[in-house]
């Protein structure tokens, strides 16, 4: 009896994640002639593998602050990896000298202002939310 409710637990927790891992949307300067991003492709930009867009401009991402319910679905479903091992990762960047993690905005007005405001900026918000004057919304495909 035990194991029948855990294992229905760990479906209800994986179902969740599974929900959440679509509610955001990734975010770009309007200026940005980018319409869609593969997943690889926004998971370099984050992880800085790629320091730069398709057309030789810079990136700079911006992160959602690390307690952020979207910062969480983002991280799973774009880095495979939660939160805290991404954090980790950035940490030994820092400690090595190598890279310093994206900037962090505390909630989606903040992440839009910091996108619009700068010519090559990626960020993500929660899924449904208005853009700002500045910003437009791209695709992400796997």
């Amino acid at each position: 009896m035990k194991r029948t409710i855990l294992l229905l637990t760990g479906l209800a927790l994986f179902g969740g994640r599974a929900a959440q891992a679509q509610g955001y949307t990734i975010v770009v300067n309007a200026s940005n002639p980018v319409a869609s991003l593969s997943k690889a492709q926004t998971a370099d930009l984050f992880m800085k593998r790629t320091g730069k867009w398709p057309s030789g401009k810079p990136a700079v991402p911006v992160d959602q602050a690390k307690n952020a319910p979207v910062r969480a679905a983002f991280s799973q479903a774009v880095l495979g990896r939660p939160v805290t091992q991404i954090s980790a990762h950035w940490q030994q960047q820092i400690f090595s000298g190598a890279d310093v993690p994206p900037t962090e905005r505390s909630g989606d007005a903040a992440v839009m202002a910091f996108v619009a405001s700068t010519p090559g900026g990626v960020g993500y918000v929660t899924a449904g939310t208005a853009p700002l004057a500045g910003v437009k919304a791209v695709t992400v495909t796997p």
